[in-house]
């Protein structure tokens, strides 16, 4: 057997030895050693990644779904970081529920892999905060370290003691990494999220800009009560170093 040969039959035993016979001229006590320590560091690695929805699994129901994730799933990079994006991959396009899968799953895993992804995002280069006086005139930018998500279900609160049972009213959140590196979150309403959102897709607008865009969706407010009310909420954003004199780079989610 030439050596690509017992490399490939090497790598499908460690990810599936039940079903893939191991390298004839390796012994099985070694190859336990490295099947135990591959699978270990993976189930390491997304435990690390999603505490949250560990914490909500019987051991054993979670040895299983990392076992299939480990069996099932290619993954194209060893990285850490990667190896949390891939597993969400899975989950959201591959992945199976059955009836000890939390109906939020997807919703809760894509929250950590969220807070894990800015927490570890690297810039090419730094971006300028705006200051709060700047608001009503410059070109507004969203910082690629923040994310403006929406679930149906109250993902920063679920835990072994809060675990919903069925979608709710849609919960709006502007996550964001501050310039201690601590990723924070805000509840924000459907209003705000709109308002960002309007920000990430039309990088560089004014104020003026953005509330001209929101005045068809709020008729019943004046231009300059929405003007009012943007200014303030987007000052308080400044603040907390969400709005950026330019936009590093964009954010791409799974």
């Amino acid at each position: 057997m030439q050596f690509q040969q017992i490399q490939q039959a090497f790598i499908a035993h460690i990810k599936d030895p039940e079903h893939q016979s191991a390298p004839a001229d390796i012994e099985d006590r070694r190859m336990a050693i490295y099947r135990e320590l591959f699978f270990n560091n993976v189930e390491g690695f997304i435990a690390s990644a999603f505490p949250v929805l560990k914490s909500l699994y019987k051991d054993a129901d979670w040895q299983v779904l990392v076992r299939q994730f480990f069996v099932q799933y290619q993954c194209s990079s060893p990285y850490f970081l990667h190896i949390a994006e891939h597993f969400l991959h899975y989950l959201q396009q591959d992945y199976v529920t059955t009836e000890y899968d939390p109906v939020f799953m997807l919703e809760l895993a894509h929250y950590e892999w969220a807070e894990l992804y800015l927490a570890t995002k690297q810039l090419s280069q730094a971006e300028t905060p705006l200051r709060t006086e700047q608001i009503t005139h410059a070109p507004l930018y969203l910082s690629s370290l923040a994310m403006v998500l929406a679930y149906p279900y109250k993902v920063h609160e679920i835990s072994t003691a809060y675990q919903p049972e069925a979608p709710s009213e849609v919960q709006y959140y502007l996550l964001y990494r501050n310039a201690a590196d601590d990723v924070k979150f805000v509840l924000i309403n459907q209003l705000t999220a709109a308002l960002l959102q309007m920000l990430q897709q039309s990088a560089g607008s004014t104020l003026a800009a953005v509330v001209q865009q929101l005045l068809p969706l709020l008729p019943q407010l004046s231009a300059q009560q929405l003007m009012q009310g943007a200014t303030a909420l987007l000052q308080d954003f400044a603040a907390k170093g969400v709005l950026v004199s330019f936009q590093a780079e964009q954010n791409s989610l799974p």
